[in-house]
């Protein structure tokens, strides 16, 4: 079984940054592509950024593309988030997704763990 925690939310003005964390336990990191999603009130959930195994990799929706950085350290069994230029459609509870097989992906059915969650706000 595979755990995940994500912090590091909160309200941010327009404009500004915030940097998600997301750690992993019950599995070898290193063997696991990791996404980020988000899901704003009243509509679905959408894929943010991906990145594989190895860190190498990485994928982005173009709605967060030269935004939102994605990486990871494996040593410390965590992915990261970083956001800039935040604005007022980033509102939304953005989750950590860990996928444990094949390869990185921006469907989120393909993941397998998912963590509760954290709750990003941007005021304009």
């Amino acid at each position: 079984q595979v755990q995940l925690v994500e912090s590091g939310g909160g309200l941010v003005q327009a404009g500004g940054s915030l940097r998600l964390s997301c750690t992993v336990s019950g599995r070898t990191f290193s063997t696991i592509n990791m996404g980020w999603f988000r899901q704003a009130p009243g509509k679905e959930r959408e894929f943010v950024a991906t990145i594989n195994w190895s860190g190498r990799g990485t994928d982005y929706a173009d709605s967060v593309k030269g935004r939102f950085t994605i990486t990871r350290d494996n040593a410390k069994n965590t992915v990261w988030l970083q956001m800039i230029r935040l604005n007022s459609e980033d509102t939304a509870l953005y989750y950590c997704a860990a996928k444990t097989k094949g390869f990185m992906s921006s469907t989120a059915s393909n993941y397998d763990y998912w963590g509760q969650g954290t709750q990003v706000t941007v005021s304009s």
